[in-house]
């Protein structure tokens, strides 16, 4: 959702030539956080040896919510490293944007396995499934890079 925003937001020349790189560093962005997710959840269930759960770290069955492995974690940076490099030589993003898109997408995939613990399917919190946090998760990780890139980047640049 967050990537297809920042996708017509850019054909439409929302805020015009100023404003098109950042809505093509959120599509990557975007792009970037769930295919981190999806590898970091589908090889730590697969082939993780031992999960623990990102609030206190103890151990938990491999596919608990919230929970996070070394090989699960490891598949989601490279995963997002794979993939900001792909946006790099396509020229979609410099450098210092694909560092902010693999940067942005490990704290939004953190954020998203903390929801997972803490929140999801809780009591009160019916509505926060697992399509609900993916929603959360990806326009996390789509909202900071934007942001990492007006703050940090403007910052550095001047």
């Amino acid at each position: 959702m967050a990537g297809c925003v920042c996708a017509l937001l850019m054909i439409f020349g929302n805020g015009g030539e100023a404003f098109a790189g950042l809505w093509r560093l959120g599509f990557v962005a975007s792009f970037c956080t769930k295919l981190s997710d999806t590898a970091s959840s589908e090889i730590g269930k697969a082939y993780g040896k031992t999960a623990y759960l990102v609030t206190n770290f103890q151990v938990v069955p491999r596919g608990t919510e919230g929970a996070v492995s070394v090989e699960g974690t490891v598949a989601g940076f490279f995963a997002s490293i794979l993939l900001s490099a792909i946006a790099f030589y396509l020229g979609e993003v410099d450098i210092p944007q694909a560092v902010v898109c693999v940067i942005a997408s490990q704290i939004a995939n953190f954020a998203e396995s903390y929801i997972g613990a803490v929140l999801q399917d809780k009591e009160g919190f019916q509505w926060l499934n697992n399509d609900a946090v993916n929603v959360i998760n990806i326009s996390t990780g789509t909202i900071l890079a934007v942001l990492m890139q007006e703050v940090l980047l403007q910052s550095l640049n001047q």
